[in-house]
């Protein structure tokens, strides 16, 4: 994916709410590859704006979240 093409890009708001709603589906869930990966993501960033999710400038830093944005698109 390209950084510098806009059109790929989330939105700020859309990227964080998908990574909450991410973050709640695989709370508890370590032993899932998701689980620990998000897990790890918000153990160890102490607030949003340091989650793998904005960790690009198009907010397409974090695969779960890229993943449920495409496929809400495609629906």
């Amino acid at each position: 994916m390209d950084t510098q093409n806009p059109v790929n890009a989330i939105p700020k708001e859309t990227a964080f709410q998908l990574c909450a709603e991410i973050q709640e589906q695989y709370r508890g869930k370590w032993w899932m590859l998701a689980g620990m990966q998000c897990w790890g993501c918000s153990t160890f960033s102490k607030d949003a704006a340091h989650r793998c999710v904005a960790s690009r400038p198009d907010y397409r830093g974090c695969n779960l979240v890229n993943a449920r944005y495409d496929k809400s698109k495609k629906d």
